[in-house]
């Protein structure tokens, strides 16, 4: 007799439930999150066990690890996708744990893909490099529109990146306005030590797979991005089209069609939000630096507005990505743009 398993897992606590072939309910408990205790719980069905579903929640890693080292056949099911009937009267954390088996059981569950834990660590040092990035980018705005605010001019970028004291006190010569951007200045340094620091560490660590070495090749993508679509991105084989591919790196419009009308809003935060990020970093560069997707962009900007032209330019480069890992083959600017 095959038992299903299924946990709806919380930030200190976990509900196991285990269902048999036809669906009853066999077991059904909450545990505090100790693997131990769940181990034990599951013991006595090792046996007749087919497989334990366990919900992509933000603090799956340490449970799902755990369950595959002691020999368990574990899936993680994406929620997202998972959605219970809305008309039930009455659902609480037991009945969201059987569902998870019984989706199992049925053979209707919408699996999320587990990753490899071998290179999970450097995946998760670039997410932190991005995160530092991105608060220096605030940091380097919150100065650029503090001179804009007080002065009316509006230095660039390159301006606002390089001031030191002298610099400020020319800009900003009222103290206390000094100050605040000094007090950036200073913390947009220490995050330049930690951000190279990173890199360097990544680089150490990591090296691009041989189906992923001409993404180095797409406009806009240098190493560091390179590393962080590879390792965001994974087994390439897991998305069928490019557009599977792009909507996962949140590349395209998020809303639901019938008849060639708009019927609503999907759900716009549904995919990967560091390949988002990613790809709109190569956009930008790729902006600067290519004529044809300088062009491409002007066209889309005349029609639109910057960041919709942007993330055009973003949804272009993921989908000619996939055909590059996919494939194995170098960047085509003509194909593409």
């Amino acid at each position: 007799m095959a038992v299903y398993g299924g946990i709806d897992l919380h930030s200190n606590n976990a509900v196991l439930a285990l269902v048999d072939a036809e669906g009853g309910v066999l077991f059904q408990k909450r545990y505090p999150n100790e693997l131990g205790l769940i181990l034990e719980g599951l013991a006595p069905f090792r046996g007749e066990l087919d497989s334990v579903v366990v919900e992509s929640t933000y603090n799956w890693y340490w449970l799902v690890d755990g369950l595959m080292a002691a020999g368990i056949d574990v899936r993680l099911c994406n929620p997202a996708k998972a959605d219970r009937y809305d008309g039930l009267k009455y659902a609480d954390d037991y009945s969201d744990a059987r569902w998870l088996a019984e989706m199992c059981r049925l053979g209707i569950l919408p699996e999320g893909y587990i990753y490899p834990r071998a290179e999970r660590a450097v995946r998760d040092l670039l997410r932190r490099r991005s995160h530092l990035v991105r608060l220096r980018t605030a940091l380097v705005l919150s100065n650029q529109n503090l001179v804009a605010r007080n002065t009316g001019e509006r230095l660039k970028g390159n301006v606002v990146k390089g001031l030191d004291w002298e610099a400020v006190e020319h800009y900003l010569p009222e103290p206390n306005l000094g100050l605040a951007v000094r007090a950036n200045v200073a913390v947009v340094e220490r995050l330049n030590e930690q951000i190279t620091l990173l890199e360097a560490e990544a680089k150490r660590q990591a090296r691009l797979k041989p189906g992923f070495k001409h993404l180095k090749t797409v406009a806009g993508i240098g190493e560091i991005l390179a590393l962080t679509i590879m390792l965001e991105t994974g087994d390439i084989q897991r998305f069928a089209r490019p557009g599977q591919y792009a909507s996962y790196c949140r590349c395209v419009k998020s809303e639901r069609r019938s008849n060639d009308k708009k019927k609503g809003d999907g759900h716009r935060k549904a995919g990967n939000k560091y390949l988002a990020w990613a790809f709109v970093e190569a956009a930008h560069f790729a902006v600067r630096y290519h004529a044809p997707v300088q062009r491409f962009y002007q066209r889309k900007r005349a029609r639109t507005n910057g960041i919709v032209a942007i993330k055009a330019v973003a949804n272009k480069l993921a989908r000619a990505s996939f055909y590059v890992m996919r494939d194995g083959v170098p960047f085509d600017m003509e194909r593409a743009f």
